[in-house]
């Protein structure tokens, strides 16, 4: 798994599950984190596993991986791969998760965790009995690695808000306002568990709970399917939708703070907005994903004439991630997120701890999830997590 050439790195091979869209950009991490972070471990993109031969292996050559394969079984069996890398739809999640981990593999596996409670649970049992054998797993929330999001957490974690009262946090995309936009697996419930809500909602959830160092308690919600039938990509007829377009929540801490979260495909112009604020008695944050690299800052514990927020550019080689990219002030981009997640996932490995987040912490938002679709289907009533 882990082999070594004397005066060299040692080396941890990469099997990867799926090329498509997610695929793309872990391949882009792989190939680029050891050429800008100093690792302790050099990934080698050994292979990867698609079902169709032709498109497979014309990604493992687009993509830069060694090889390729047809079944995900035989990325496990192979001696010189360490780590699977699971980028396939969710319904694929937990039985590859767990015979990689079973036989000793490190796991990168993509968000959400699982399409149900049940399989996520099964998943962090699994991934809890690997760690005691030194073999770990990581759920992929790659904005927790956006530079200004972990700023904002080294502000909470400081103390430097206060008491936090309220979070608000949002996603909005509109990539499914026009309704003859075809049938795709994001559009089934077998396949990806749920719809805006497991898909970008995840991503608010887990950031929410990041920032706090809290998980929600409880949440209210309703959900929405706007448009119930789609055309085949095929030009068969149509199909049915079985998830979400939409979804809104409130949700509490144990701390007392309140939150209120939004997730849609259907924000007619919203290309790819991620917000997020946290308000606290001694200040308050702001950060928006389409201003990638700033950080809106207010001290509430200034003069009166001085409160209000202000720009911090997260650009600066004293910030998170930044000492390893560019000049102070070049800022960067969606990529980046995922290059850094390997990074660390990497530097965690070749340490012997567990990386963050944990299937633990997976779990615990495909449990928040779950609330959110019993609370809608009980129509909005408050829901235990």
């Amino acid at each position: 798994m882990t082999q070594t050439t004397p005066g060299t790195t040692p080396t941890i091979g990469i099997g990867m599950v799926g090329h498509g869209f997610m695929g793309r950009a872990h391949s882009q991490a792989w190939r680029v984190a050891p050429r800008f972070f100093d690792l302790p471990l050099a990934p080698r993109m050994a292979a990867i596993a698609g079902r169709d031969p032709e498109t497979t292996a014309a990604a493992a050559q687009t993509l830069g991986w060694d090889s390729w394969e047809t079944d995900w079984r035989r990325l496990i069996e192979r001696d010189d791969i360490g780590l699977i890398d699971i980028s396939s739809p969710g319904d694929t999640h937990a039985e590859i998760a767990i015979a990689a981990l079973e036989a000793g593999k490190h796991v990168l596996c993509e968000k959400p965790l699982a399409n149900t409670v049940a399989e996520a649970e099964r998943m962090a049992a699994a991934a809890r009995e690997a760690a005691t054998h030194g073999v770990f797993a990581m759920t992929g929330f790659s904005y927790r690695r956006v530079p200004a999001v972990a700023l904002a957490r080294q502000f909470v974690r400081d103390g430097r808000l206060g008491e936090i009262r309220q979070v608000r946090a949002g996603y909005r995309q509109c990539s499914l306002v026009d309704p003859a936009a075809p049938m795709t697996w994001r559009l089934r419930a077998d396949r990806a568990g749920s719809g805006a809500l497991g898909d970008i909602g995840a991503h608010i959830i887990d950031m929410a709970q990041f920032l706090l160092g809290e998980p929600l308690t409880a949440v209210a919600g309703t959900l929405e399917t706007f448009v119930q039938e789609r055309p085949m990509p095929d030009g068969t007829g149509t199909g049915h939708v079985t998830v979400d377009d939409a979804a809104w929540f409130q949700g509490r801490f144990p701390s007392g703070t309140v939150g209120s979260f939004e997730a849609t495909r259907y924000a007619t112009g919203r290309k790819n907005q991620l917000t997020i604020e946290l308000s606290g008695t001694a200040g308050a944050l702001a950060y928006d994903l389409e201003d990638f690299s700033s950080l809106q800052w207010c001290d509430q514990t200034v003069p009166a004439e001085r409160r209000g927020f202000t720009r911090i550019l997260v650009s600066e080689p004293e910030h998170p991630y930044h000492k390893h990219w560019w000049p102070a002030g070049h800022w960067l981009g969606y990529e980046h997120t995922f290059v850094n997640e390997v990074a660390d996932l990497v530097a965690d490995l070749a340490a012997g701890r567990q990386p963050s987040p944990s299937f633990d912490e997976g779990l615990a938002v495909q449990r928040v999830l779950a609330a959110v679709q019993a609370s809608s289907a009980a129509q909005g009533v408050w829901t235990r997590v």
